[in-house]
């Protein structure tokens, strides 16, 4: 059975300033339609086939380009923009915000901390908050489509809160100036989101 692209469930002028119109329509209309059907393409006939996404990231062949690279565009962009709203931002609270405060200190210290990740990733990739059994956090970047779930990547445990610093993800509208792009992601996030995919994964 074939991945499907999900649906946005909001515009894509609803990010507005933060993430513009433009971007929002080449990013999901282009890129991470791409990286569905390649990801099918490249399943279609073999025994990962009916797998879910999870499950094939986890247990992937890491020399599998093919699905290494399109499965993590399918699942990392699925996870993005779940995790963004337009009425985002704000702070966590509850079990997530007392997760964050052990780890890092407070919530000012963790933005600093995961913008220094998402800003220090060399060239195109990721910056991720995950989750451990048993709750604890962990901030980390990934190169390319990697995430924490494939074999060996770092981190580890379960992303529930991801930002894509491609350059498509924000050249249109920030060029180079990819820590403006950073603070700007802050004022979308969907902490309700991301405190349920907290309870879930811990």
């Amino acid at each position: 059975m074939a991945f499907e692209q999900p649906k946005l469930k909001y515009a894509f002028d609803a990010l507005e300033p933060s993430i513009d119109k433009e971007t929002m329509e080449v990013h999901y209309g282009k890129h991470h339609a791409g990286y569905t059907k390649k990801l099918n393409n490249a399943i279609d006939g073999t025994d990962l086939d009916g797998k879910n996404i999870e499950n094939i990231l986890m247990n992937l062949d890491m020399s599998n380009s093919a699905v290494r690279n399109n499965g993590g565009g399918f699942y990392n962009h699925n996870l993005f923009w779940e995790v963004m709203s337009p009425n985002g931002g704000g702070k966590p609270t509850g079990d997530l915000a007392a997760a964050i405060d052990d780890k890092f200190g407070s919530f000012e210290a963790f933005k600093e901390e995961f913008a220094k990740a998402a800003a220090g990733q060399f060239g195109s990739g990721w910056a991720w908050l995950c989750v451990h059994e048993g709750g604890k956090v962990e901030i980390c970047s990934t190169p390319n489509q990697d995430n924490p779930l494939m074999p060996g990547v770092g981190c580890g445990g379960h992303p529930i809160l991801g930002l894509d610093v491609w350059e498509h993800a924000y050249y249109l509208k920030y060029q180079n100036k990819r820590p403006d792009y950073i603070n700007a992601f802050f004022d979308v996030i969907n902490w309700e989101e991301v405190s349920a995919k907290y309870a879930k994964a811990k």
